[in-house]
């Protein structure tokens, strides 16, 4: 990656799939078959269906069935997915500073959290009480 330019889809790709690696392994078990998904922005209708007017407020999404409410035998119709939005993740870097893979890691770990079926707000008060 050079640090003269901004780094690309492929670069985040590279970043995500490196904290993937980190994931400790009793929680890898349960992610093996979601995709990971890097791109620009987040499309029209997921900004519609989420009421989020700026592009940039979104730093990824995890779409799917969380593994709490999933049926054994039952017929898959999507493929879980955790997307990284490449611009709202670059632009959040550049105003709060840090390392990009901290950023990444910290995107890739929400987004797998609603993959475990926890909210926005689980998350919030894990985070808070682990500061």
């Amino acid at each position: 990656m050079h640090t003269h330019t901004a780094p690309s889809l492929d670069d985040l790709a590279e970043i995500a799939e490196a904290a993937l690696t980190e994931i400790p392994e009793e929680f890898k078990r349960h992610i093996q078959g979601v995709a990971l998904r890097v791109d620009d922005l987040p499309d029209d209708a997921t900004l519609r269906h989420l009421r989020i007017r700026n592009p940039l407020g979104l730093l990824g999404l995890y779409r799917g069935l969380p593994i709490g409410f999933k049926q054994a035998g039952a017929v898959v119709q999507h493929v879980d997915m955790i997307f990284l939005y490449r611009k709202p993740i670059l632009e959040f870097w550049r105003t709060r500073g840090g390392a990009l893979q901290d950023v990444v890691r910290h995107v890739l770990v929400h987004e797998i959290g609603h993959h475990f079926g926890l909210s926005d707000n689980d998350m919030a008060r894990i985070e808070n009480e682990a500061d």
